[in-house]
């Protein structure tokens, strides 16, 4: 009774609250099914690091230093990088290029659609972030959560915390978030632009040169994001190489399921008050929604201008799916193709600029590592 008392007593306000926002997390990750392979482990995760004197983390007993469980998997799994890179496998090896082959200049969309990443970094510098914590916050906007991790671990980690949550929470928000953003600057004339779709095959060596192709390009163009490019490529080889069908699968489900449950419980040991509740967190969560809708406006914005230039109009909404949440993205723009005009199919183009949004932003993620790191 003495000790129950006593961890009663010794526990703070900041803990209390920091729980509450844990069973939130679980909340939104079971009832809502909001990206619950993170926001459950972390959610839990959250309860466990804010007791007083946890044995999940290191604490001093008796003069001695008792190593806590998830700071060893800290450690070993963040501070290394280790377990975002081991997601990226999986996420290769899910990710299909035949969209995106069959119609190359969705590159461009998915590239425009990390306008938003380099306006909050601007932002947030006028804001009194330095710069290092600045472009981790404007990584957010990339909607990828293994890449925000893999950057904000080396340019701001005392920010990795927020950061993590922000990135996770946007992309569950995708279908929520993005059609306000893409209504806000598009008319429903624009929304309602049919594409016609012409199936072409793309052959498997095709498919096997691509994730090489990209890696070479990558470490030329930026060697740094290498770790993050090559991961994500070398899955995508397990898949499309034909001969390691067994290795793809692995890395689709048991590689990606078990590196999920660690990376949710490892990264709530940034979750403890002290590091979490400031003024600070509460503006990375908003400059991060800033550049999540910036990132989906500047898609839309470039593919309105390259209409003033074709004959064949691109309907806008595509440019947006050039984030990285795939496939969210490209459902939410489907969906509201439909809405506007039941007949009206434009999700291959969706998909292809959706996946291409997925290499541009471990390679925007790779860039700033280079300018900043």
């Amino acid at each position: 009774m003495e000790s129950l008392i006593q961890g009663i007593t010794s526990i703070t306000m900041g803990q209390i609250v920091m729980m509450l926002i844990g069973c939130i997390l679980m909340y939104l990750g079971i009832k809502k099914e909001y990206e619950p392979t993170l926001l459950v482990p972390m959610g839990l995760g959250t309860l466990l690091v804010n007791f007083p004197g946890t044995g999940v983390l290191t604490q001093t007993v008796n003069g001695s230093e008792a190593e806590g469980v998830l700071d060893i998997l800290f450690k070993a799994g963040i501070s290394t990088e280790l377990f975002p890179l081991l997601i990226f496998i999986g996420i290769g090896a899910m990710i299909d290029f035949g969209p995106l082959l069959q119609n190359p200049f969705m590159l461009l969309f998915g590239a425009a659609a990390q306008f938003g990443i380099f306006f909050t970094i601007i932002v947030a510098i006028f804001f009194g972030f330095d710069i290092k914590e600045a472009a981790s916050i404007g990584i957010i906007g990339a909607a990828d959560g293994p890449t925000a991790i893999f950057v904000s671990n080396q340019l701001a980690p005392n920010l990795l915390g927020p950061i993590t949550v922000a990135a996770y929470s946007y992309m569950a928000l995708v279908p929520i978030i993005q059609p306000v953003a893409i209504k806000a600057v598009t008319t429903k004339k624009e929304r309602q632009i049919r594409m016609i779709y012409k199936a072409e095959s793309v052959s498997k060596m095709t498919k096997i040169l691509f994730p090489i192709i990209i890696t070479i390009v990558a470490g030329f163009i930026s060697p740094i994001s290498l770790p993050l490019v090559g991961f994500l490529m070398f899955g995508n080889l397990l898949r499309e190489c034909g001969v390691l069908d067994r290795l793809s699968l692995t890395a689709q489900n048991e590689l990606v399921n078990i590196v999920s449950i660690l990376l949710g419980l490892t990264i709530s040991v940034k979750m403890q008050a002290e590091l979490f509740l400031n003024v600070q967190t509460l503006m990375i969560i908003c400059f991060g929604l800033v550049a999540f809708v910036m990132d989906s406006v500047g898609g839309v914005l470039f593919a309105k201008l390259i209409n003033l230039f074709r004959k064949e109009k691109i309907n806008p909404m595509i440019g947006a799916a050039g984030i990285s949440a795939f496939p969210m993205s490209s459902r939410v723009i489907q969906k509201m193709a439909t809405d506007e005009d039941p007949q009206n199919f434009v999700l291959m183009y969706a998909v292809g600029a959706n996946v291409s949004g997925q290499i541009a932003s471990v390679i925007a993620g790779g860039l700033l590592l280079g300018f900043f790191s």
